[in-house]
């Protein structure tokens, strides 16, 4: 279950009942505010342990015109990532504004700054030990998804999806083929994205009266791996007729796993993806997946971090980002032969 998120400015501002301005005025002593406002907004601040945003008070005057973006090592085989990244260097471009590819030398003590107005983070991984160096760093930095618990800092502002109500869509489609017996394969606690699945398969396999089963695979594992974890589940839990696919491109490997034991999606077993692919629909048959829109997430990191460094966004926005399940043939039947 995920824990209790950081306190951020404007939870400060409606526990204070003020404007998110307002209580940014009382906590750094600026503008008119009332003694009474600003005694209640630094209130406000230390019951929810809140703790200023230094990113937010180095926006600088000196642009240089670039934005940095910082992913993943997966990304070099990950068309999720690709489609991502091309989101924010066409928004970038339509601005007048050069992207690069922020080195995760950072974390290692690097002796150059980083040359960027900002920084975009594609799902910030817990245990990162990059993520300590670039929040210390105070540049502006927008992230994809929320951060993980154990990393300080606040970024100037986060592009979120609902990944548990897209889970629950997801489990939905899965009711059509009557199947009893869903895996998840996932690396559980390294993102927000992946927490919320688990979060979302818990209460779909709850609410259902089944049985939850993880199958545990690290987030940027490669398909040798995929495939292992894929043959493991099944020797130790030979029932189960659906497999749900969290990682980037993963069900690819799984389809072909079960081809080579002879598993019949659709006959006997469903397989259905975390994560759109551009081959899902081409596999036979077509797999249902989550839609999660990279490129448009994309575009819509790049224009809040640009907003937030232009000054046409005050740091701290949330913004949530519709994400879609897109129903395919692997759902479209019932299973014909289930273990019980």
């Amino acid at each position: 279950m995920q824990g209790p998120r950081r306190a951020r400015l404007i939870d400060v501002a409606r526990r204070a009942g003020v404007g998110k301005t307002t209580a940014s005025d009382a906590l750094s002593g600026t503008g008119r505010v009332s003694p009474a406002t600003r005694d209640a907004v630094l209130a406000a601040a230390a019951d929810l342990g809140y703790t200023a945003n230094t990113a937010a008070r180095h926006l600088r005057n000196g642009s240089i015109g670039t934005i940095g973006i910082v992913l993943p090592e997966v990304v070099s085989r990950s068309s999720y990532y690709m489609a991502f990244s091309f989101g924010i260097v066409t928004h970038a471009a339509a601005h007048d504004v050069d992207v690069t590819i922020v080195s995760p030398s950072v974390s290692s003590g690097r002796s150059r700054p980083i040359r960027a107005d900002g920084l975009i983070i594609g799902d910030p991984l817990s245990g990162d030990p990059a993520l300590p160096a670039l929040f210390a760093s105070g540049i502006p930095i927008v992230t994809q998804e929320h951060l993980p618990d154990d990393v300080e800092g606040e970024p100037v502002g986060v592009v979120w999806s609902s990944h548990e109500s897209g889970m629950l869509r997801l489990m939905d489609e899965i009711d059509r083929t009557g199947a009893r017996h869903p895996a998840l394969l996932v690396a559980p606690d390294i993102t927000d994205w992946s927490r919320q699945l688990v979060a979302g398969y818990r209460r779909g396999c709850a609410s259902r009266g089944l049985e939850p089963v993880l199958a545990p695979i690290e987030f940027e594992a490669p398909w040798a791996a995929v495939r292992a974890a894929t043959e493991r589940l099944l020797a130790e839990r030979p029932e189960t007729d659906v497999i749900i696919c969290a990682p980037d491109s993963s069900a690819i490997e799984v389809v072909a796993v079960l081809g080579r034991m002879g598993r019949v999606i659709g006959d006997d077993i469903t397989v259905v993806s975390c994560v759109d692919h551009p081959s899902l629909p081409y596999l036979q048959p077509s797999i249902t997946s989550i839609d999660l829109r990279p490129r448009e997430s994309g575009v819509a990191c790049a224009a809040l971090l640009l907003d937030v460094l232009e000054g046409r966004a005050e740091p701290g926005a949330d913004i949530e980002f519709p994400i879609t399940v897109v129903a395919r043939e692997s759902t479209a039947h019932p299973l014909r032969a289930r273990a019980s």
